[in-house]
Order: C-alpha cells, then structure tokens, then sequence
C-alpha cells in the first residue's frame, strides 16, 4: 500500500496528526499554547468530525495536524480527506486520549482509501502522503480490505471496451494464482454443452463471448461459502433499449461480480478456515440477429423456463444458471451481489444496498454488521404474496414483473426459484457507484458491502 508503511527509519522526519473528539475538543484546547489555540480560532475550528487543522511550524512547514474524529461506525472516514489535502511526507497519529485497536484499524483504512486515485489512464504521479501504521493494527487484515476494495472499484470503472468477459476472466486468474485456487471457465458454446442456456442466451447477442468464471479455494471439508457475481460488462438493455441516459452508466453492470471478486481476494488473504467457492456469469446485454428477443422462452440449468418479458431484465437470468450450479452442492452460506434493479435505489437510494434473505436471523446479523462497521446494508421483505407477478401464461416464471411496483422484491423472488435447498441465502442488490466524490470515495465504482460481508464470514466461519 503506497499510503501506509510499515516502519520508518529513526532520521526520518514525522508529522504528528492529532485525533480529538468534539467533545474532548475544549479540554484539549485549554491545555495548548497562546499560538495554536489563536490559529485554531481564527479557523473556527472545534474538532467536528472529520474537520482538520493544519498547524505551520516557524519554519513554514507542518508541525502538527489535528482532526477530528468520533469513535463510531463512519469513524472510517474521519481521516480518509487528509491525504488529498496535506503535503507530501509522513505522518503519525498521536490520539489525544488513546484509541481502540478497532478505531486505529478503522482509521488506517480511511486513510489509505483517501489516497486510492483509478489513474489507468491518466499519468498521475502525484505523491501520497505517508501513514505510519500505528501499535495495535492488524495490518494483513487493513491491506486485503484496501487491496480488495481497490480491485472491485478498478474494475467497475474501467470502460466496457477494455472490460469485457474475457477481461473479468483475466482479473479472477491473476487473483486464483495469487492465492493457488483452482479456476474453471467456460466459454460460448461450451454453456450449452454443459447446461448452462441462460447465460449463452443472454450473451448470444455480443460478439465477446459469455462465460461463466468458477473459482474455489480452501479445505473441501471446511463450511462452504459460495459467492456469485453479476457480471453484465455492459447492458444497452437488449431489444428493450435503454435509453442513452440510462446507458451511460452501464459499465458498472458487472459491479456484483467485481464485489464477490473483490471479496473473495480478502477472505483468501485473510486464510479464513472455509472452503470458498465463486462463480460470476460474464456476459454482454446487446442488440443483433442472434440476441434473444421480447416474447422469447428460454430453458434454465434448472430446468425452468422463463417468458422474457424483457431483454433488460437480463441480470436474474443469468443469476438463475449460477445460483442453480451453486446450490447443487448445499453450500453452509450462499451470497449473491448484483446491480440488480432500480427499484432498489428508488426505495433506498444510491447508499444503501437492499438485502434480501430466506433467513430472517441471518439477515438481522448481517444488518446489524453492517451498520456497526459503517458499511450499510438495509432489509427488504421477500413478500411472496408477490410472487404472483412474475408467473408466464406460457412459461414457468416471466422475467419482468406485470406490475411496475416493489420491482427489487419481484426481482428477489425469482431469484429465489433457483436456490434449491439452501437455507441460509443472501442476495445484495446494489448500485456499486459513486455518483458523487466524498472522502476517501472518489466518484467511480464502488465495493458497496464487501467489508461488511468479510465481517460477517468472519465472524462466523473464522475460527
């Protein structure tokens, strides 16, 4: 991690960053100097959170920075503004009245976040500032979640002409040989061959070819958790055409699959005892002679079949095929994440992904994790009385709802066609976008509930 390093020679000069509450704030003051307290109030500062003062040395350098921070779940971005604010050259926190192991770990990530920059095709060679990892910090722990976070939002916001299914392949092989997991693709023909006729279908319209990506690492006998990824690298929204406003940003369909990718990177770093296993259904949603059509049927890998009522509604078709391959093998814990509906950002907005479980317990931890961690995931009901709304006349299961309302609902509910016996089921709906920069969450795709999935396998498969 280019913003936080793990020691530092003696010689090497260090600015010391401050951390006081608001409330500590006045205490704190009152035992300074006549200099710093004058600075302080001629910019009105009072530690809120995230509010930072820079002190000048006599010199004209920095002597001191001080920020303020609150210990609690968003304390993660209390710092992440620093490092695109201060000058190059590095730094070490000085709590005012110590600091949790937690908070540090929290802090630490912030920090190193507010430097993340997606440069891939800028020349930005721009320093960042330097954090001195403090005592106490699980530093393995601290640079997976960057390094994870950071992959998923490389990938979200790389443009579709350089992210197609075969690049979504390449950044799984470079992360299965990292860690020595075993990784199994198959490509165009090869999802027919071996049952897989959603995901052609829906990729059959492209001239990158569909794939479903199978990767899965750890002891065969450990509990099994199994994530999926949508992985939609563009969607025009098929015959069902979106129009250009809603296209713009269809690059970050495959923003499930870079999260589960993401995520996966953490757990194998982390070496948590599961047996983890992922699966991401690549494809591209276009228009041509070969792209399924409005009124189509089409087979699923369980057997089901489903009225395409509309090309748009492409996501949960190919979530079908892989959510049915996963299920087969009764994994202890099965996770999928997709950028699945707008109906979800209507009821939530942009911020809050809309969770979805056959296990209320299991959903009521996961939600409560998520909000103890600063990364928010919110319960939706799965309301079967609605489930009446995606029934064919002539099929099985009709992909678009014959009502336009509770569409993340609908959308969950035929997902959950295709999950077997599973009994402990997860299913994310997210926007995995930032259409707006704050700190240390730069406008681009974003990880949205990676570290609150990693606390909760954690916290439950980790010993």
């Amino acid at each position: 991690m280019k913003n936080l390093e793990n020691g530092l020679q003696t010689a090497t000069p260090v600015t010391p960053v401050t951390i006081v509450s608001p409330h500590q704030w006045p205490d704190w003051e009152a035992g300074q100097d006549a200099r710093l307290r004058r600075w302080a109030g001629l910019h009105d500062f009072s530690a809120k959170r995230g509010h930072s003062l820079v002190i000048p040395s006599p010199e004209g350098g920095v002597e001191r920075v001080v920020v303020g921070v609150e210990e609690d779940a968003n304390a993660i971005w209390d710092l992440a503004g620093l490092p695109g604010k201060l000058p190059d050259g590095v730094y070490a926190l000085d709590p005012a009245e110590g600091m949790s192991p937690d908070l540090a770990g929290a802090v630490c990530l912030g920090w190193a976040l507010g430097g993340y920059r997606y440069d891939t095709y800028k020349a930005d060679d721009a320093a960042v500032p330097v954090l001195v990892w403090p005592d106490g910090v699980d530093q393995a722990e601290v640079t997976a979640l960057y390094q994870g976070i950071s992959l998923a939002r490389d990938l979200i916001t790389t443009p579709a002409n350089d992210m197609g299914p075969a690049e979504i392949t390449g950044a799984a092989q470079k992360i299965a040989d990292q860690f020595k997991a075993q990784m199994r693709v198959l490509t165009g023909e090869e999802l027919l061959q071996a049952n897989y006729p959603a995901i052609y279908q829906v990729g059959a319209g492209s001239a990158r070819q569909p794939r479903l990506i199978d990767l899965t690492w750890g002891d065969q006998a450990a509990k099994k958790v199994t994530l999926v990824g949508k992985g939609v690298v563009f969607d025009t929204g098929g015959y069902d055409l979106k129009p250009s406003s809603a296209m713009r940003l269809m690059k970050k369909d495959m923003g499930g699959a870079a999260i589960t990718l993401g995520l996966a990177s953490v757990l194998m770093a982390m070496k948590l005892p599961i047996r983890l296993r992922l699966l991401i259904p690549a494809v591209e949603n276009s228009v041509s002679g070969t792209a399924m059509r409005p009124g189509d049927v089409i087979r699923t890998r369980a057997g089901k079949t489903v009225e395409v009522g509309n090309t748009d509604a492409e996501g949960r078709l190919i979530l079908a095929d892989a959510l049915t391959e996963a299920a087969a093998e009764a994994p202890d814990l099965l996770v999928d994440v997709a950028t699945l509906t707008g109906a979800a950002r209507v009821a939530l907005g942009l911020g809050v992904p809309a969770l979805f479980s056959n296990d209320d317990a299991l959903a009521g931890k996961l939600q409560q994790m998520s909000h103890h961690i600063g990364d928010p995931l919110w319960q939706l009901p799965l309301w079967r009385d609605y489930g009446e709304q995606i029934k064919s006349k002539i099929a099985d299961l009709s992909n678009n709802p014959s009502e336009p309302f509770g569409g993340a609902i609908t959308a969950a509910l035929f997902l959950e066609h295709f999950i077997g016996d599973v009994r402990s089921w997860v299913h994310i709906d997210v926007m995995a976008y930032n259409r707006s920069s704050a700190p240390g969450r730069p406008e681009g795709g974003e990880a949205q509930g990676l570290r609150a999935l990693y606390a909760h396998i954690k916290d439950c498969y980790g010993s």
